[in-house]
């Protein structure tokens, strides 16, 4: 396998790592990064879900310190990343889940389809999919969610919501101290992903998750939303 292809980071949504059909959730997208690894070269961030949210939320029960639930929060995301690597195979993908930037950079330098979890404590999957991004040198950041893309609010909530088609860092930061956004809610970008994704001018989607939708993405179609540097 050559290890110049281009590099897509990809944030998968933690919503789809229910474990009552994990099996059946994660197989077409495994199927589809075992395509798509014959043109670009996936790395891929999987989000805890509500696995992590029940986990976390007993571990506080318990008295356990904030650090320590994200600590908890990143073991079940990593978790999930085991289970996307052993769908998709260790015929291609890289049988190690990466812990920090610098196994991710080994992971990635072999070629091979790379899944993470989370990195750091206190940091979203968001931030650390950025971060990513960022150390590999990805040409694409896929971030794709449980919605369509970014709207002017949660769309969930508010019927009159649009979805914007292009919208730029600037004005998601704005957006961001505007809102608030609790966790678990309709956090897609958060600020330090943001400010990541500005300094180095990395080319983001956020898109429904659905391996069709990630993959017309990688295509270059205009799907979800488009988040533009500079304007």
């Amino acid at each position: 396998m050559s290890n110049a292809r281009d590099r897509v980071v990809i944030k998968l949504s933690g919503s789809l790592f229910d474990l009552d059909s994990i099996v059946d959730t994660i197989t077409p997208y495994a199927s589809m990064l075992r395509e798509m690894s014959s043109i670009m070269q996936p790395i891929i961030i999987a989000g805890g879900g509500d696995e992590a949210r029940r986990y976390i939320d007993a571990a506080r029960a318990l008295g356990a310190d904030e650090s320590s639930l994200d600590e908890i929060g990143i073991e079940i995301s990593r978790l999930n990343a085991t289970l996307l690597v052993y769908a998709i195979g260790l015929d291609l993908a890289y049988p190690s889940i990466p812990r920090n930037l610098e196994e991710v950079s080994i992971a990635s330098a072999t070629g091979r389809i790379v899944v993470a979890g989370g990195l750091h404590p206190g940091q979203s999957t968001n931030a650390t999919s950025a971060l990513i991004a960022e150390r590999v040198n990805a040409k694409l950041f896929i971030n794709a969610t449980d919605v369509e893309g970014i709207y002017t609010a949660d769309p969930r909530m508010h019927r009159e919501a649009r979805l914007l088609k292009r919208v730029s860092t600037k004005e998601l930061l704005s957006m961001l101290g505007r809102e608030r956004f609790d966790a678990g809610t309709y956090e897609l970008m958060d600020i330090v992903a943001l400010k990541i994704i500005e300094r180095s001018k990395i080319p983001t989607r956020v898109v429904k998750a659905d391996p069709k939708i990630i993959k017309d993405a990688i295509h270059g179609y205009d799907v979800g939303t488009e988040i533009v540097v500079g304007e």
